[in-house]
């Protein structure tokens, strides 16, 4: 049996009009779309900005919004659950 491990953490977060951006450490960049985490499309670009790196970097914090996003869970492509409810074929 074997055990997927990804491990990368977040050094960078930042947004454009459509889409959240993720700098790793190991020198990638993710581009996930708000859609995916209705807390943060629904937020303003200045509660948007206020995150805090969790776990060393591995997971992201929203203290205002309530929203907590685990780098890891992104890689596997794992979305909010109010988008996967009001989203069901996706």
């Amino acid at each position: 049996m074997s055990t997927l491990t990804i491990e990368a953490a977040a050094t960078r977060v930042w947004f454009d009009q459509y889409n959240m951006w993720i700098s790793l450490t190991d020198g990638r960049q993710l581009s996930i779309p708000l859609e995916y985490f209705p807390r943060l499309l629904n937020a303003n670009p200045m509660q948007r900005n206020k995150y805090i790196l969790s776990g060393n970097g591995t997971g992201i914090h929203w203290e205002e919004i309530d929203e907590d996003i685990s780098v890891s869970g992104l890689l596997l492509e794992k979305k909010d659950y109010q988008y996967s409810k009001s989203h069901p074929y996706k």
